[in-house]
């Protein structure tokens, strides 16, 4: 599957067919000050819909909630399915741009919330867009079937599925490789390519802990859900300090503890969310038994009437690059990126894009690339800071324009070049 050809033609092949990146410049503004949540991606897919049909694409639509399939047949050869994915986040932007978010929607809750691409993926959409251009362009230069796929709800971690179970590959060829890229906190112009676990696994939970409520002056007449939640929160970390074998890697959140309204009233309930991260298959199993036997056992020493109620929201599995496409990758990324070409530790983030190839048995890949402003990275290596800088999920995260959006476009379409047939 992988092409026969020099680097220096992958090279001239890319800057031949680069398009002038102004127009996706202004379109990442545009994407970037027009946020749109998990879900509720309409006008961010009709752009990316939009385009590939101005270019030349046979274009699906609509594919499990917004999601947009794009596909370039171009004769004999593998199919390629490169992903981008759409959705920002319920956050309030304070990065001051004078392109920065001042939206605000209201969630599938219909509560108003403050919304903005703290994760990256505008810069997602429009390197996937500008790649989707150069690659038509350069269709004289290679055969093969390209599909370049919108992803919505990658934040919810259900919009691959969703899209599966939408007869994804009903209505569009299955793949023989699945690549995408993220954006992250690394020096701009840099791309790090990783074989094995990338990123965890991911297991979100709701919990209700069911109290006795009463006066706050006579707690002895009540079962305080507070106090129990408060245990619990407290046991939940020594899962990983005292369960877990030393260098095995596992993270245990609670992210969200509400219960009661006011001071004097002991309330009868609380909820709270928590949140696991785990690469090894084993691991992630024991933590999750480990959360419901910790949860049910504080409840029954509190003497509550009424088992709690434990409730998987979301899963998702971990991200092991495929190795052989790592080492075919690195060949042709090597050469082009040169020391911008960088190695990094692996975040302990989540994705569910991996769903899209083993759907099907593919083998599949996920490289990052830098965002942060070169100078500002520099100086904070020389003072041992940069893990202080912003990164994703951050309020204050915003990748600079440039050389952000041409070191993305560049590695998605080289990546795609580096086994599309070459004619």
């Amino acid at each position: 599957m992988q092409i026969t050809s020099n680097h220096n033609d992958l090279r001239d092949l890319l800057d031949r067919f680069r398009p002038d990146l102004k127009p996706y410049e202004a379109i990442y503004r545009t994407l970037h000050s027009e946020p749109e949540l998990s879900g509720q991606e309409e006008v961010t897919a009709q752009k990316a819909a939009e385009h590939l049909r101005s270019v030349g694409y046979e274009v699906h639509a609509k594919i499990g909630g917004h999601g947009v399939a794009g596909i370039l047949r171009n004769g004999d050869g593998p199919t390629i399915l490169l992903r981008a994915d759409m959705d920002a986040l319920p956050m309030e932007e304070k990065t001051g741009l004078d392109y920065a978010s001042q939206r605000t929607v209201k969630d599938t809750d219909g509560v108003r919330k403050p919304v903005m691409h703290a994760c990256g993926h505008d810069t997602h959409v429009t390197t996937m867009m500008a790649a989707s251009t150069l690659l038509h362009a350069a269709r004289e230069h290679w055969s093969g079937t390209l599909i370049c796929l919108f992803q919505p709800s990658e934040e919810h971690l259900d919009g691959a599925k969703a899209m599966l179970e939408d007869g994804l590959y009903e209505r569009i060829p299955k793949p023989d490789l699945v690549l995408a890229q993220h954006v992250g906190p690394m020096r701009a112009g840099s791309v790090s390519l990783r074989a094995g676990p990338l990123l965890t696994a991911a297991d979100s939970f709701d919990v209700r802990i069911y109290g006795r409520g009463g006066h706050g002056s006579a707690p002895q007449t009540t079962i305080d859900p507070i106090v129990i939640g408060a245990a619990i929160i407290t046991r939940l970390q020594s899962i990983v300090s005292r369960e877990v074998t030393p260098g095995k890697l596992a993270v245990v959140s609670c992210g969200s503890i509400q219960a009661g309204h006011t001071s004097n009233i002991i309330p009868d309930e609380l909820d709270m969310k928590l949140n696991v991260r785990t690469y090894d298959s084993a691991v992630r199993e024991k933590v999750c038994a480990a959360i419901h036997r910790i949860i049910e056992a504080e409840c029954q020493a509190a003497g509550t009437t009424q088992k709690p109620l434990i409730t998987k929201t979301s899963s998702t599995p971990a991200t092991i690059n495929d190795g052989k496409t790592i080492d075919t990758l690195r060949e042709t990324f090597q050469p082009y990126f040169e020391k911008n070409l960088v190695e990094m530790e692996p975040p302990t983030a989540s994705e569910d894009f991996s769903l899209l190839a083993t759907a099907v048995g593919a083998p599949y890949v996920m490289w990052m690339f830098g965002g942060t402003d070169e100078k500002t990275w520099d100086d904070a290596v020389a003072k041992g800071t940069e893990h202080e800088l912003p990164s994703n999920h951050s309020p204050f995260f915003a990748p600079v324009i440039e050389p952000t959006l041409r070191t993305g476009i560049d590695a998605i379409a080289l990546g795609a070049l580096t086994f599309l047939k070459r004619k």
